[in-house]
């Protein structure tokens, strides 16, 4: 009895196994889903969409997906950075994106300094300020917070003018970023306040640094014009962030913010600061700190913090205050 055809034999075209003439033909013409057809096998065409898949996306390198310089609109990002006293012109053998992501970090450096003082500005502060609650509340750090405020600074403007006023600010941003450590960060806070945040800093040291902020700013001559100069003072208020607590930005702002307003209130030209034996947690921190407890469980925590026994003088001791 004569066997079926396979029906591969059905499928193919009408070419020969061995016909290796044909077979390039149909692998180089209109098939070239064709192959191994020397072996005498059969591969179905693939759909377009599983082709289209499997096929390598090369994408021809043409002018139109080069960076043009010429087109994009940079002449105030130029100027910008031209005011800054940084290098705004592209150089030679600098390509294109090399210029470009230059200009991206100049403008970035920008966005986070003080055009007038050269400190960071309340956008850098705000950014350091959250990464150090991080800190404090993943390893216990000591950061202090201290605010600065220039006393009677209105009285300046008006008795010397602005430009005199500016000559104070730039002579005080100096003075400041002279005082403290490389790891240390000082912005203009606003107006004539500044702000310093000071990471891995103890009580005692902290307090010292305050302290030799406020006699090095007290003891400047500042020279507003050819024949006048002028001193000025500060108060200065700080706060440490409760350790191991995740607290807020607003919260710890508004700690350093009652020191600095109890200095000026005591006579102004002072340090006030909230030490961390002093500290007791707020109820918005309590519920950061227990929001995942229930209430009885936190009662039992308080109860047990208010039994302990006193720790011997000199070592702070933080407890849970209602």
């Amino acid at each position: 009895m004569k066997r079926p055809c396979p029906p591969w034999r059905h499928a193919t075209p009408r070419c020969s196994p061995v016909d290796n003439g044909q077979t390039r033909r149909l692998i180089n013409g209109a098939n070239p889903h064709i192959l191994g057809a020397q072996r005498g096998r059969y591969s179905p065409p693939l759909p377009d969409s599983e082709r289209q898949a499997r096929e390598p996306i090369v994408a021809p390198l043409t002018e139109s997906s080069l960076i043009a310089l010429p087109a994009l609109r940079l002449d105030d990002a130029r100027a910008l950075l031209k005011h800054d006293a940084q290098n705004s012109q592209q150089d030679a053998g600098e390509s294109p994106t090399d210029y470009l992501q230059r200009m991206i970090d100049g403008l970035c450096e920008l966005s986070l300094k003080d055009p007038l003082t050269g400190l960071g500005n309340r956008r850098h502060f705000h950014s350091v300020l959250e990464r150090s609650i991080e800190a404090v509340a993943r390893s216990g750090e000591s950061v202090l917070l201290l605010l600065l405020d220039i006393d009677r600074f209105k009285s300046i403007n008006d008795t010397h003018g602005h430009l005199a006023g500016d000559q104070v600010l730039q002579a005080i941003a100096g003075c400041l970023a002279r005082c403290v450590r490389p790891m240390d960060t000082v912005a203009r806070y606003g107006g004539e306040e500044f702000a310093v945040i000071l990471p891995n800093c103890r009580p005692l040291f902290g307090r010292a640094v305050a302290e030799r902020i406020r006699q090095t700013i007290e003891s400047l001559t500042i020279a507003v014009a050819p024949l006048q100069s002028l001193q000025a003072t500060v108060s200065i208020g700080g706060a440490y962030a409760p350790e191991w607590v995740r607290s807020t930005a607003d919260l710890w702002i508004e700690r350093a913010d009652l020191q600095l307003y109890r200095a000026k209130a005591d006579g102004r030209n002072q340090v006030c600061l909230d030490l961390p034996q002093e500290l007791s947690v707020s109820a918005e921190e309590k519920g950061l700190l227990f929001g995942h407890l229930v209430m009885d469980e936190v009662a039992a925590i308080e109860n047990i913090s208010s039994e302990a026994p006193q720790d011997a003088p000199g070592n702070a001791t933080y407890r849970v205050n209602a």
